[in-house]
């Protein structure tokens, strides 16, 4: 017969191996197509205090926004760019096998957050992917979105 102690151990033993159990029983219920969530691509009700693309600075001022670099633009201008970054939600992806370095880099600075959000523009073949550098996570983008996304560079020409 068991003292108390002993059934008490008995019971967190149990639960401890319940919990490693269930922990990972949702990886072979579920295949990995339907693991993947839609995500945006800069995280939900985001403020943006300062974006910066290669060549471009952008960084509010009260209620407006200032640029440094190429790209020259007013404050609709600059929001509707920035909405475009906001707005977007993909699903993510199985990360791809790439061979090549990244085509651009954007980095955002987000209130509430001290590194700057860092997305990565690959391009493999006619396919386009955003590397999330702090989710670890991968969209597949069209060349229309990215073409949006990275307008004040013009980095893809159609």
């Amino acid at each position: 017969m068991l003292s108390r102690a002993g059934w008490n151990n008995v019971v967190i033993f149990t639960m401890l191996a319940m919990i490693f159990f269930l922990n990972g029983l949702h990886h072979k219920l579920f295949d990995k197509e339907q693991i993947h969530a839609v995500l945006p691509v800069l995280p939900e009700s985001s403020f943006v205090l300062a974006a910066e693309i290669p060549g471009v600075k952008i960084e509010r001022i009260g209620t407006s926004w200032r640029t440094e670099g190429i790209w020259q633009a007013n404050t609709n201008e600059i929001e509707s760019w920035l909405s475009s970054w906001l707005e977007y939600s993909r699903m993510t992806v199985e990360p791809p096998s790439l061979t090549s370095q990244p085509l651009s880099i954007a980095q955002f600075w987000l209130a509430g957050y001290e590194l700057p959000w860092v997305i990565r523009l690959y391009q493999q073949d006619h396919h386009f992917y955003f590397h999330d550098k702090q989710r670890d996570v991968w969209f597949e983008m069209t060349s229309n979105q990215v073409s949006t996304m990275f307008a004040p560079i013009a980095l893809i020409k159609e």
